[in-house]
């Protein structure tokens, strides 16, 4: 005990120097220069018993907590900042108690920007790509590992106007000679044009993304482009109603080199009342609907009209349990139809309760055999209840439960399903001036 003593002692002596360094380097920075230190705490103990897939009868459920914890540094003058994000993701005793060492911790953000003029700018390096309601790029926030991307943006933005342009190009590792790209759900290359602006009542975002996904195809290595055209944002609201939609279409050659003609569309109306404005005492309900085409079991012909939100925030659209496109499920399959009601209520200021009520169906038809299945796939439910303890400190709560079909339970793959498939989860979220103070929620 002595010895392990000594080395701790040994380890704060020998950051110190480190330290020391740091203080003066600041001490020395020109007058003008800003040093930042900012950080989260993201931690989530879960119930899994039918979460992302149908559990089977006689499984045991998945009871474990996982974290986030993350560090943020930027230094900024008036010609450039630069920003690095470390974050250390794990389960809980995924390590030893005397660990020396592991593979969670990560850099989760590392650029620089560069003003070019006075409304004009350059970010390049890693970063998150957060747009919009993130249904197709999003920082995932929800995963405790998040999502960022290696890009080079450009950066117009004047008052409500904002243009964002960029592209990313990717390899596994540096090399002598060109080598096959290996990193699963990545993109080789990738070019991007966002636009938003607001006319009066109407808020609207315009988006362009060209996904190049690299395959051998017979010997020879060959980038497929697929383009995503949309309308990301289209809202309008007139007191305590709001209407809302988005619409994407996807065409190009998929990574198998079938035609894509694919799209996703929503629509939605909101009505929000307050009903003491002083205690924060507010109702608010969403009625609305979303269809992502997908591709028939029996289709004939080489189209595909599966869509796929490549890199959105999943978990916040289609239910909870992320039986839907989170983490890859059901992409390249039958689509899906999504109509849902959202109803929230918030007691007072820092509290508030939500339930949601998805129906889903699929978009295009299930066979078995040579037999056609009808298109429902089942019902969930989802609860969740927030709290903000204080100006850094919430907490976070739900349980959902899946009430899934025989359709759905035919193409899942799942022999035996249990009759109950339901999850929860508790969540404490430590996020100094971070506006955003809980995760994975849509209103």
């Amino acid at each position: 005990a002595k010895g392990k003593k000594g080395q701790s002692m040994q380890g704060i002596l020998n950051i110190r120097p480190i330290v020391a360094v740091l203080v003066m380097g600041l001490a020395v920075a020109p007058a003008t220069a800003q040093f930042m230190v900012g950080g989260q705490y993201f931690a989530r103990g879960e119930y899994r018993n039918g979460y992302g897939g149908l559990r089977a009868k006689g499984q045991a459920p998945f009871i474990g907590v996982g974290q986030r914890a993350r560090i943020h540094f930027q230094f900024a003058t008036g010609k450039a900042s630069f920003f690095v994000s470390v974050q250390d993701v794990r389960v809980w005793g995924s390590a030893p108690q005397a660990n020396s060492g592991d593979g969670f911790l990560s850099v989760h953000e590392a650029y620089a920007e560069v003003p070019l003029g006075e409304l004009w700018a350059a970010k390049v390096g890693r970063q998150e790509l957060n747009y919009d309601n993130a249904r197709f790029l999003g920082n995932l926030d929800w995963a405790l590992q998040a999502r960022s991307h290696d890009f080079a943006l450009v950066k117009f933005e004047r008052g409500q106007v904002k243009l964002h342009f960029g592209a990313g190009y990717n390899q596994a590792n540096w090399a002598l000679a060109n080598t096959p790209f290996t990193i699963n759900n990545q993109y080789k290359a990738a070019q991007f044009v966002h636009y938003e602006n607001v006319l009066g009542p109407l808020s609207f975002g315009l988006l362009f993304w060209n996904n190049g996904l690299e395959q051998n195809d017979q010997g020879k290595v060959k980038t497929r482009y697929v383009q995503t055209v949309g309308i990301p944002k289209l809202e309008m609201g007139s007191g305590g109603f709001a209407f809302s939609g988005f619409y994407y279409h996807q065409s190009g050659r998929d990574i198998s080199n079938s035609k894509v003609d694919a799209h996703d569309a929503s629509v939605q109306a909101s009505y929000k009342t307050v009903l003491n404005a002083e205690k924060g005492k507010k109702i608010q309900a969403t009625l609305g609907g979303e269809i992502l085409t997908g591709t028939s079991q029996q289709a004939n012909g080489s189209i595909n009209r599966s869509y796929v939100p490549f890199y959105g925030t999943n978990h916040a659209h289609n239910g909870y349990m992320d039986f839907f496109y989170a983490g890859g499920r059901h992409a390249h399959s039958l689509g899906l139809q999504d109509y849902f009601l959202r109803a929230r209520f918030d007691p007072a200021n820092k509290v508030f309760l939500s339930v949601n009520t998805h129906r889903f169906f699929t978009a295009a038809n299930a066979y078995a055999g040579n037999a056609r299945l009808g298109k429902t796939l089942g019902t969930e439910l989802d609860f969740t209840i927030g709290f903000i303890a204080n100006e850094v400190v919430s907490l976070q709560g739900g349980y959902s439960q899946l009430f899934a079909s025989e359709v759905l339970e035919a193409i899942s793959g799942e022999a035996n399903p249990a009759l109950v498939q339901n999850w929860g989860y508790v969540a404490l979220l430590v996020r100094p001036n971070m506006k955003n103070r809980f995760s994975g929620l849509l209103f």
